[in-house]
């Protein structure tokens, strides 16, 4: 969940500059096309990732709270709980959520890319994902078109 804002707000904000935009989504970003959103935060192996209250007084809501990986591994429900508190976070910080910015990157025209060879290599079935995916091709031919861009960013 946490690494789906990165290329979701950099696209919509570019599209709203008036740029042509453009989303390549591969292995496990090809989660966020699906037609149901089944993602999670996991800080497990992430030592970057802040983990912070969404509620209580400010002093609260500033302090990072570190959770070593023990923990986050051997306690049942962990997950559920990070991304609990990403979604309140989100949510009470008045930032939309992933399925809201996809749409927002469907209406504003970015161009949606599935990589093809990480569909077939999962198994999965295109009416698994919104019908809004403009191509499905591999990396080679995603990178003749980026190689065009003014502008190429990997998250």
């Amino acid at each position: 969940m946490d690494m789906a804002y990165p290329p979701f707000i950099l696209a919509s904000t570019a599209a709203a500059l008036g740029w042509d935009a453009s989303i390549f989504f591969t292995f496990y970003g090809l989660e966020l096309l699906k037609k149901d959103l089944h993602i999670k935060v996991s800080p497990l192996g992430n030592p970057a990732m802040p983990m912070k209250m969404p509620f209580g007084p400010d002093w609260l809501k500033r302090i990072n709270l570190p959770i070593p990986n023990a923990l986050a591994s051997n306690l049942p429900g962990f997950e559920n709980f990070a991304t609990s508190m990403m979604e309140q976070t989100v949510k009470a910080k008045g930032v939309p959520s992933i399925k809201e910015l996809r749409d927002i990157c469907v209406e504003s025209e970015v161009r949606l890319v599935a990589c093809q060879m990480t569909v077939d290599l999962f198994n999965y079935r295109h009416d698994e994902f919104i019908p809004e995916i403009a191509e499905w091709i591999g990396a080679t031919s995603y990178l003749a078109e980026a190689k065009k861009a003014d502008v190429c960013l990997f998250i």
